[in-house]
């Protein structure tokens, strides 16, 4: 039977030909050309009467099963269903591509039947992954006996049966929607998708295990700059398959994708691939629909009041260089922060912007961070903050951590109401028992003087929550830091930044947002140093860790403190004025 009996000759317009009269050779403008957003109840619609005429119709199906089995561009527009928890209503939707994912369809099955390797290098929210699972289940139902595996950095990102965040839920909801026509005899277990009818398979492997699992058709390595030990993926993978697909927004200079992206060279539509070279596919953010130049404007200015445009930068510019961090604080804020409280720009209830707060205005709230020494010239510090405003701190080098808790508490006694947030780690952990014994011993109210302990080696705080508060396309903080260390001064940097901006820009932010040094502090010049000292790195997980002690120089013991002191863990809530003094 030919195809063509049944369907125009030009590939990218499926209608039906006269033999079916009562079936018109209409289609949707959605599925026509690129019409944005799509008519998706008209694309639905004209599912519904192309099901219609199939099912009544044996030789027709056979005809368009045959037509389809080598145009997955056109079975994935014309019968899949993409999902966007974001909207509101409507989050199942008919998966029309606009022009650049119609192309990326074309640039997979050019790899798949070139034998070449692939590089997929995204900014955020492209559809990448959710286009390269429709390619899989498209293999999956028309190539017999194929076999397509799936790796990536942690195994609930392949596969977390339920969480359609996970590659394999995505591929099991595309086939659950799609209409039974088209869907085979198949079993989906856990990191795993098996065709009972003709043989073909998908599996997900994750982390060093990536490529342990046989030879492959394809296979697909999805956040790939992001992985931990690369190398030993990349001698895994390089007997297992021709077709290598790396997808992943960017993620610095010194791991194996940014090296594989600039060896290969970029694909063209209809251009003749070159042997031998990774093929490289580019999706910008231009290249979305919905993108416009004012969604660029705003959601980089939202990054830049947070002191994050490093972040924006890889993220939306895929800015390579922008993932590679240094000096977590410039010196430059810092200084600004210097007495902010007398100069800072924020607006009274009236409206009106005022310049700096008076003695009377400051609340009288107080926190304080308590970094113990754990050997050697390790010295221990305490500081104190009245709201945002750095009002103390002391350094000394006892090395019993009873002398030290009671000198902190001889620090502190004098405020009616203080939380110290103190370093648990090591030698810390005997602070909690001292504070215990008084507290059994009735010698200090705990609701007066309270002992939080505090590890920064902790995962993060909130570890769902967007770096950017109001920007849900940010990373999450767990999937950005690597621990509870990073994500504290990640906040103080946040802190000095917006304080900058305010001081030397006008920038109005909510003030308890804000950080102010007292200059009468006696440690003044060291905790400006200290401040400035650490730097950020990527750790095995590629994700951001502090290191305080750059080319070997000394322990920021009273920076330290005060970045416990700034990020409690209590609550916080006596710190919080948040729409009092806001800009």
């Amino acid at each position: 039977m030919q195809v063509n009996n049944f369907f125009t000759d030009n590939a990218d317009v499926v209608g039906w030909r006269d033999v079916q009269p009562n079936v018109k050779p209409w289609k949707p403008e959605a599925l026509a050309h690129e019409q944005w957003p799509p008519n998706y109840k008209a694309v639905y619609a004209w599912r519904l009467k192309q099901l219609q005429a199939l099912r009544a119709d044996p030789d027709l199906l056979d005809s368009a099963k045959a037509y389809y089995r080598h145009r997955p561009k056109e079975f994935i527009m014309h019968w899949m269903d993409t999902y966007d928890p974001r909207k509101k209503t409507g989050k199942w939707m008919p998966f029309v591509f606009f022009t650049k994912q119609a192309e990326f369809i074309d640039f997979l099955h050019d790899l798949r039947n070139g034998g070449e390797s692939g590089l997929v290098e995204k900014c955020r929210d492209a559809g990448a992954t959710w286009l390269s699972c429709g390619y899989s289940v498209h293999s999956f139902i028309f190539i017999d006996g194929d076999a397509i595996g799936w790796g990536s950095r942690k195994q609930d990102l392949v596969d977390k049966i339920g969480d359609p965040d996970s590659i394999f839920e995505k591929m099991r909801l595309i086939l659950k929607r799609l209409p039974d026509i088209w869907v085979p005899n198949y079993d989906a277990p856990f990191m795993k998708i098996v065709n009972h009818d003709n043989g073909s398979i998908l599996s997900g492997e994750a982390g060093d295990n990536i490529g342990r699992g046989g030879r492959k058709s394809m296979y697909f390595k999805d956040e790939s700059a992001h992985y931990e030990r690369p190398e030993k993926i990349e001698a895994a993978l390089g007997d297992n398959t021709n077709v290598q697909i790396d997808i992943s927004s960017v993620n610095g200079l010194a791991n194996v994708f940014y090296r594989r992206r600039e060896a290969g060279v970029e694909w063209q539509p209809g251009a003749e691939m070159q042997a031998g070279f990774t093929q490289v596919f580019v999706i910008d953010w231009r290249d979305h629909p919905d993108k416009t130049q004012k969604w660029y404007d705003d959601r980089k200015a939202k990054y830049e009041r947070e002191g994050m445009l490093h972040v924006f930068a890889q993220e939306v510019d895929r800015d390579y260089a922008a993932s590679v961090q240094n000096t977590i604080i410039p010196l430059e804020w810092i200084n600004a922060t210097v007495d902010a409280h007398l100069k800072i720009k924020w607006k009274d209830d009236k409206g009106n912007i005022q310049i700096g707060f008076t003695p009377e205005q400051i609340p009288d709230i107080w926190g304080a961070g308590l970094d113990v020494a754990d050997g050697g010239v390790d010295r221990n510090a305490i500081t104190q903050r009245q709201w945002i405003i750095w009002r103390d701190a002391e350094e000394w080098g006892e090395r019993d951590p009873g002398v030290t808790t009671r000198r902190a508490h001889s620090a502190v006694r004098r405020l009616k109401s203080v939380s110290v947030q103190y370093d648990c780690i090591g030698v810390g952990a005997t602070v909690k028992s001292e504070y215990n014994r008084w507290v059994d011993e009735q010698l200090i109210n705990p609701q007066h003087i309270k002992f939080v302990p505090w590890n920064a080696g902790f995962g993060v705080v909130d570890p769902f929550a967007h770096i950017i508060a109001d920007d849900k396309q940010s990373p999450m903080n767990k999937d950005y830091y690597g621990n509870l260390k990073a994500q504290a001064w990640g906040a103080m940097r946040a802190r000095c930044y917006k304080t900058f901006k305010n001081i030397t820009q006008g920038h109005l932010y909510p003030v308890d947002e804000l950080i102010s040094l007292d200059s009468s502090m006696k440690l003044l010049h060291q905790i400006k140093k200290e401040l400035a000292q650490p730097t950020t790195k990527a750790n095995g997980a590629l994700k951001q860790i502090v290191d305080k002690q750059p080319d070997g120089s000394k322990s920021p013991n009273v920076a330290d403190a005060g970045i416990m002191m700034y990020f409690p863990l209590d609550g916080g809530q006596q710190y919080t004025l948040t729409g009092k003094y806001g800009g």
